[in-house]
């Protein structure tokens, strides 16, 4: 059988060369349709205009009432893939399936369509499906490989891309402070050269105070401290750069620096950016600071990026003011989910603890999977089980009981013993679905999982989990696997 992240390999390999963007890079622009004027298009138009500022709920929504009361417009078709890019940009499983259904439909009605034709379309819905299939979505998982079966992929190279793309999934949720980085890191975003500026790239200043990096932080800081008090046209980026580079000098005085940067320089992005490198910086003074940003600021960015600061310190008076944040009724559940996955990046039987509880008071179905995830990245401590316990539970939702018997089976939570019995006592048919992908992807070593779905193939009733359990094996290189598939086949 193939290895679990096979499928994500199939995703990477899929989308290779492809020109629709990842959910993690930036936006791009939907190309304007050279068709006339008609009833749609100033929608479409602003539609477009806040997808470009990074404004993808109000992109969504807007992409969707072009659809809806204008589906003879000519921007109506492309409309579903835009809809459908806005809504992937979330990253929960619930807005994926959704932009899923979108380009589904944006295939089967408008076959013509510009993003459907050039392919776009396609390889958006691989990706899409290949997050799903990573999050555990068996269905998803099976269209993924057997898109790519009927690619005729050259396998050694799959294998190898299984490899590659196993690391990455490992890393994914953690490489988070890289993304938070690569967004803060100076000019990173074309949008953020004010008008009439120069790009970075073409600013021989930065290029200067980039050398600064080869001095020693004596000569450095006294450049560098001048450079943050221009408050002359166009020195936003100039400073920027200065905040990074005296975030990576370590001197006496960076912490000083950086919080008055962070308090007092006129430019959102200088001060966010500041925030940011607080986190290389211990001391008492950082530490206030960053508590103060999350207690009392309502900048959701600053906010962010301060839980993250505070996340990458090991006092446990900043994991104390993380699990008090995670309980707020005040912020975003956005926030929240943030200050939840950081919790889970410190092992700790008080963050373990506090995350168990906090699944019991609440009811938001995204959080929960958050907790779910970050309990998994915390193996023992109570933590097991109380997994495996989600996996069984009648009063949550089919969706969150299948991401717990996942994440339960990726970590080495449950054996495959363990499966059988969930997959025997179940009577609900999407969760025996779910225990037949999770023993799919236990490879040829498990023979106990091999056995299993060779039993569920040849006695079970119900024809489409008969099917899913065939179409595992017709991934496995067991000679057992297929002598039971050409039996089969010469009925």
């Amino acid at each position: 059988m193939q290895k679990p992240v096979l499928v994500l390999s199939l995703v990477a390999a899929a989308i290779a060369g492809g020109v629709a963007p990842t959910v993690a890079g930036a936006a791009p622009v939907p190309q304007a349709t050279t068709v006339p004027s008609d009833s749609g298009e100033s929608m479409y138009r602003r539609a477009r205009a806040y997808l470009s500022e990074g404004e993808y709920d109000r992109a969504a929504e807007l992409f969707a009432q072009v659809r809806a009361k204008y589906p003879k417009s000519t921007y109506a078709a492309d409309a579903y893939y835009w809809e459908a890019f806005a809504l992937s940009r979330d990253g929960s499983n619930s807005r994926l399936r959704r932009a899923v259904t979108l380009l589904d439909a944006q295939a089967k009605e408008y076959s013509s369509a510009l993003t459907v034709t050039s392919g776009e379309a396609r390889t958006l819905a691989t990706r899409l499906k290949g997050q799903l299939a990573r999050g555990g979505d068996a269905d998803a998982a099976a269209d993924v490989v057997e898109s790519a079966a009927s690619a005729g992929r050259d396998a050694s190279r799959a294998e190898r891309d299984a490899a590659r793309a196993e690391r990455d999934a490992a890393r994914a949720e953690r490489d988070a402070e890289r993304s938070v980085g690569r967004a803060t890191s100076p000019g990173r975003r074309s949008t953020d050269t004010p008008p009439g500026c120069k790009n970075e790239e073409d600013d021989d200043r930065i290029e200067a105070l980039n050398a600064l990096l080869q001095m020693n932080a004596e000569q450095a800081m006294p450049i560098l401290k001048k450079v943050l008090e221009r408050r002359d046209q166009c020195s936003e980026l100039l400073r920027r750069k200065a905040v990074f580079l005296i975030s990576q000098k370590r001197s006496d005085e960076t912490a000083d620096i950086l919080l008055k940067t962070a308090k007092t320089d006129p430019d959102d992005e200088t001060r966010s950016q500041a925030v940011f490198w607080l986190s290389q910086v211990s001391g008492d003074k950082a530490e206030e600071f960053l508590l103060g940003l999350i207690r009392d600021s309502k900048d959701e960015e600053v906010q962010e990026r301060a839980l993250f600061s505070l996340a990458q310190r090991k006092s446990e008076r900043s994991q104390q003011a993380l699990r008090d944040f995670a309980t707020r009724t005040d912020v975003s559940p956005q926030l929240r989910e943030r200050a939840i996955f950081w919790l889970g990046q410190r092992r700790s039987e008080e963050n373990a603890k506090f995350l168990r509880e906090a699944f019991a008071k609440t009811d938001n179905e995204e959080v929960r999977e958050r907790i779910l995830f970050s309990l998994a990245q915390m193996k023992g401590m109570g933590n097991d089980a109380f997994i495996l316990d989600q996996a069984a539970n009648p009063k949550l939702s089919i969706d969150l009981r299948k991401q717990a018997l996942f994440w339960a089976s990726q970590q080495g939570m449950v054996s495959t013993a363990q499966l059988s019995s969930i997959y025997d006592k179940s009577t609900e048919s999407e969760m025996r679905e779910q225990v037949v992908f999770v023993l799919a992807q236990r490879g040829n070593k498990d023979v106990a999982a091999l056995e299993k779905l060779l039993e569920i193939a040849k006695t079970q009733k119900n024809p489409e989990l008969r099917k899913r359990a065939i179409f595992w094996l017709g991934q496995s290189k067991d000679p057992r696997a297929a002598k039971l598939l050409q039996e089969l086949i010469e009925r």
